[in-house]
C-alpha cells in the first residue's frame, strides 16, 4: 500500500463554503478513499484516477441529504473541479496538497 494523499478542499456551494478533507490510498492496484467534513466521515465510492484526473462519488447527510459525483483535475499539489448534486448547478471544488 503506497502512502495516502491528503487534500484539503474548499466547496462553494449556493449555501456557502463547504471545506472538507480528503484522504486517497492505493491498495491492491485500486484507488480508495475516505472524507471528512460537516461532522461527517464518508467512504468515496467508484473513486477512478486517470493520469491527473480523479472522480468519485459519495453520499452526504449535512447540512443537507444529497448524492455528490465530484470530476476534479489535478495539478502538482493544486485540485480543481467541480461537485455536482442532482439536477442542481455544479459547485467549484478547490483542494490544495498537505505536505
Amino acid at each position: 500500500m503506497q502512502p495516502s494523499e491528503i487534500w484539503d478542499l474548499t466547496i462553494a456551494t449556493p449555501i456557502g463554503k463547504v471545506n472538507a478533507v480528503i484522504d486517497l490510498y492505493e491498495r491492491d492496484g485500486a484507488w480508495h478513499g475516505t472524507a471528512q467534513g460537516a461532522g461527517e466521515d464518508i467512504e468515496l465510492r467508484d473513486l477512478l484516477r486517470d493520469g491527473d484526473r480523479i472522480t468519485w462519488r459519495q453520499a452526504v447527510t449535512k447540512p443537507m441529504r444529497l448524492n455528490l459525483a465530484f470530476d476534479m483535475t489535478v495539478d502538482g499539489d493544486a485540485m480543481t473541479g467541480t461537485s455536482k448534486a442532482g439536477r442542481l448547478p455544479s459547485s467549484k471544488v478547490t483542494g490544495r496538497r498537505r505536505r
